[in-house]
């Protein structure tokens, strides 16, 4: 069977990496597709080299731009690679613009589209990432959900032909590449960090980086908590922050570059607790069972909230410091994600014969 699979951003290459090597290993042929929306090496090649992601079959080269613009050059790109490359099923990730792009060429060129992580709702229509997701779901014949609240949302939406808790891929990723990281990073090291002796941060959605009274109240919670915070910047939020004039130039605060994969887990596993307002972090921070702040009002990974791994703080400074301060570990750590063999899973369904009037 022919997959043509469409990613595009740092998050993404994460998920598909299992299921790309299970692909494989299943003897289904993958055509792997990179849109650029993350182009430079510390957000996208470093990634392919570190966890063994083939290269791309077809890099756009799409780049940065407005949402408009950018998914609109996406989608018409990959409509022709779909047409020269006539897949069998088009799979996507997550909830970016490549994402959707991804989807609505393949439902327009009616080429059969499963969506890994579907089902994910913030339920905050402000985000670009929530339309991206619910747009996805509803062209998707075959939706791999991560959770039984993402099987919740959707059958809540009228989607329950093709749906399929499967765990989470992510999951599959950090178990197995903790030990690589553990034997070829040296971040801690090079950054002279003790385990459990700093605070590790990410800050990139728009809610924060685009608001500069939010950028200033993060950064200042930051000084405030007064322990050493590695903060490595999303180009985009080192950009706003000279736009904003803001001063990062803090005692506790070690401003870096992005990090490939494997320093990245390294950097998570070892930290006394997570301040972020990325999705993904949040999760990895619960499997490596790290108290995680996250910097937004909402998330979609409500399960860590629920488990006490995870609080929600926004953007609010006094919040903030408070959470990261004084956040009291949780005497359970339920299993939420999955054991690990979620890869495996989706190929196994993708694998099935598909009928059109019949979903799987």
């Amino acid at each position: 069977m022919k997959i043509l699979t469409v990613v595009g951003a740092r998050p993404q290459f994460i998920k598909a990496a299992p299921v790309s090597r299970a692909l494989r290993q299943a003897g289904h042929t993958e055509f792997l597709v990179h849109t650029g929306q993350h182009y430079d090496y510390g957000m996208s090649q470093v990634f392919f080299d570190e966890m063994g992601i083939p290269a791309p079959d077809a890099n756009l080269g799409i780049g940065s731009g407005s949402h408009g613009a950018q998914t609109g050059q996406m989608l018409a790109a990959l409509e022709g690679v779909m047409l020269e490359q006539q897949p069998e099923r088009v799979l996507v990730y997550g909830d970016t613009n490549s994402t959707l792009a991804g989807a609505l060429a393949a439902v327009k060129l009616h080429i059969p589209v499963a969506h890994v992580e579907a089902g994910l709702r913030s339920f905050n229509r402000q985000m670009p990432e929530e339309h991206n997701r619910v747009l996805t779901d509803h062209c998707a014949d075959l939706l791999f959900c991560p959770t039984q609240t993402a099987v919740d949302n959707l059958a809540a939406e009228g989607i329950t032909a093709g749906v399929h808790r499967v765990g989470d891929t992510m999951y599959d990723a950090v178990l197995q590449f903790s030990a690589v990281a553990r034997q070829k990073s040296s971040i801690l090291q090079d950054l002279g960090l003790e385990p459990g002796g700093y605070l590790l941060a990410t800050v990139h959605r728009p809610y924060n980086t685009d608001v500069p009274e939010n950028l200033a109240a993060i950064l200042s919670a930051f000084e405030e908590i007064g322990e050493p915070v590695v903060f490595p910047a999303h180009p985009r939020t080192r950009k706003m922050l000279e736009k904003f004039n803001l001063n990062s130039d803090i005692e506790n605060l070690k401003l870096i570059e992005p990090v490939g994969y494997l320093d990245m887990l390294m950097l998570e596993q070892h930290a006394r607790l997570l301040l972020t307002d990325s999705g993904g972090m949040q999760k990895e921070a619960y499997f490596f069972g790290v108290p995680c702040v996250t910097l937004r009002p909402e998330t979609e990974w409500v399960e860590t909230v629920e488990a006490g791994w995870n609080v929600l703080v926004g953007a609010n400074r006094a919040q903030i410091v408070a959470a990261a301060q004084n956040f009291v570990r949780p005497p359970a750590h339920p299993s939420l994600y999955g054991d690990g063999h979620s890869a495996g899973v989706i190929v196994g369904w993708l694998g099935n014969t598909f009928d059109s009037t019949n979903k799987i």
